[in-house]
């Protein structure tokens, strides 16, 4: 299979992106269980894709970047822009809630990005993060999608385990608050079902495919 680096994966993946995949479907059950409600807040989501997830979520600002002009020229959202995740184009404190989704693995070092989420987040503030979770790229599963004429390829990904997680947010003035993992389990079975494949389900039941983290920046 080959591999592609982000920029040019995501390129190709724009014009199907908005079908749902169980890593996405997992990441937003996590999200939800995990990030506090957002009515009267401020949401940056850093590394947005077509900033579908910023849609009815209640926040009283929703704020989407994304390093491909082409996720969000797909998308229909206005409050977006491109933006690299480590040069953020917000000044200090600005949001109270920042989503950092299935985004960090593909930088090769996600600790300048890491500190400049914190940057923008307000003390007191909380940041989600999640990404593929290592167990799943250790069972032989990788970062990967099909192109419109139903080419597959993967997406240059590296792998960081919840410890350096954990330690890369400590570094950047955060501190964790909760930690969750989505696993293959029943809420994503018709997912299998309708593309003809339980037997992958069965074999990767209970396999945890998405790691996700809530961190608090320092008061």
């Amino acid at each position: 299979m080959k591999v592609l680096e982000a920029g040019e994966a995501y390129r190709l993946w724009a014009p199907t992106y908005s079908e749902e995949t169980v890593i996405s479907f997992l990441d937003d059950e996590l999200a939800h269980e995990l990030s506090p409600p957002l009515e009267g807040k401020r949401l940056l989501d850093a590394g947005c894709g077509t900033g579908r997830r910023l849609v009815g979520n209640g926040a009283a600002l929703s704020v989407g970047v994304d390093l491909s002009r082409e996720m969000l020229t797909s998308g229909s959202m206005r409050s977006v822009a491109v933006a690299d995740v480590c040069n953020l184009p917000f000044a200090d404190n600005s949001f109270d809630v920042v989503w950092c989704r299935l985004v960090l693995g593909h930088l090769r070092d996600p600790r300048p990005a890491y500190h400049e989420l914190a940057r923008v987040c307000r003390p007191g503030g909380v940041m989600f993060v999640s990404d593929f979770h290592a167990a799943a790229v250790a069972a032989g599963h990788r970062r990967s999608f099909r192109d419109r004429a139903g080419h597959e390829y993967a997406i240059e990904h590296h792998v960081y385990d919840a410890a350096s997680h954990q330690k890369m947010a400590e570094k950047a003035g955060l501190s964790l608050k909760a930690r969750r993992d989505g696993v293959i389990g029943t809420s994503v079975e018709n997912f299998y079902e309708r593309a003809g494949k339980q037997f992958i389900f069965e074999r990767d039941h209970g396999l945890p495919v998405v790691a996700a983290f809530l961190f608090e920046r320092a008061g």
